[in-house]
């Protein structure tokens, strides 16, 4: 007797994944008319039905959202950017506003794990949360996007990819606080962070600098642009690195509040006066930005609104509605590290 074929034959023979002929054969918008129609002309010809009792199974909401983080260097055992504990709880509490429990688990890199969360009923849709690198992040965005899993991202624009995101305004916080530093009286600026696609955040942030710097009719050196990535350590060594060069400096702007940090020990090593030799600035103010000597003056996310912004177009996602990406607007928190 000829066995009865299965979804997974269906896949096999379409070159698609199981998810997405599940997809396909509920007629859901998430896949596109051709490799729909493609999908259900395989299913004809196997003569394969659809289990109603299972079908209707899937289709049930379980009211919980996975958040999936990335794994940080960090000096404590959280593992977790604690630019991105404040959001943290931020989403818990937009969660629990709508009646949905949220499961957090970290994302991992070597496999596909994420992708089944949605499918395997664990979750209605995914948010996504911290950096990672975005040249290797994006092959995984691509694979959501394709199996058709509800998600929304926190980050940068994806102008190439149909992917909706929530992020921060980076070009204009990377523009804004270097205008403030200008308005100090600081000419020599030196940037400490990524300034490439790998880091898509931290590189608006350095365009919005050079924008300022332009507009000001001041050099952009990019000899005082030196990589850094994440944490206080890799400021401390980007900052140890730029004053080996000898290059001319008398502002640094980092591209996150750790780097900027690391940065500060580093000067204070070398006894350079803050702020009076070197002006130092942030990006994400973090709650530690505020008491350190001096205290960081920064670019404040809001980590409520984004939270709230990240389950809310999430939810929408879910129920079938257009959704779009949104960009918040960052503000200065002016505090003593630039002279202010």
């Amino acid at each position: 007797m000829k066995e009865k074929a299965t979804s997974f034959d269906i896949a096999y023979q379409a070159g698609v994944s199981q998810s997405t002929v599940s997809r396909a054969l509920r007629n859901s918008p998430l896949v596109n008319e051709e490799t729909r129609q493609k999908i259900q002309a395989i299913a004809k010809e196997l003569n394969y039905k659809v289990d109603k009792n299972a079908s209707n199974l899937r289709s049930q909401h379980c009211d919980t959202i996975a958040l999936l983080l990335f794994e940080d260097p960090t000096n404590d055992d959280s593992a977790i950017n604690p630019f991105f504990l404040s959001m943290l709880g931020s989403i818990t509490r937009a969660c629990a506003d709508k009646g949905y429990d949220l499961l957090v688990s970290f994302q991992q890199a070597s496999n596909d794990w994420h992708a089944d969360f949605e499918d395997s009923n664990k979750a209605d849709g995914l948010i996504l949360l911290g950096y990672g690198d975005y040249v290797d992040y994006k092959e995984k965005l691509v694979k959501l996007s394709e199996q058709g899993t509800h998600f929304v991202r926190w980050g940068a624009e994806v102008k190439d990819l149909p992917i909706v995101s929530i992020g921060c305004d980076n070009f204009r916080g990377g523009k804004e606080i270097t205008e403030h530093v200008i308005k100090q009286g600081k000419k020599h600026f030196a940037f400490l962070g990524s300034a490439s696609r790998h880091a898509p955040e931290f590189f608006d942030r350095y365009k919005g600098h050079c924008q300022a710097l332009k507009d000001h009719n001041l050099t952009i050196n990019e000899n005082a642009q030196v990589n850094a990535f994440y944490t206080e350590e890799a400021g401390y060594d980007a900052a140890v690195k730029l004053i080996a060069s000898g290059e001319k400096f008398d502002a640094i702007c980092a591209a996150s509040d750790l780097i900027a940090i690391g940065a500060l020990r580093a000067l204070k090593e070398h006894n350079y006066s803050i702020p009076e030799q070197v002006a130092v600035v942030g990006f994400d103010d973090i709650a530690i930005a505020s008491f350190t000597f001096p205290p960081l003056t920064t670019v404040k996310q809001d980590t409520k609104l984004a939270g709230e912004l990240l389950v809310s177009t999430l939810l929408e996602s879910i129920d079938g509605k257009e959704t779009s990406t949104t960009l918040i607007s960052p503000e200065l928190a002016i505090r003593k590290s630039c002279g202010c």
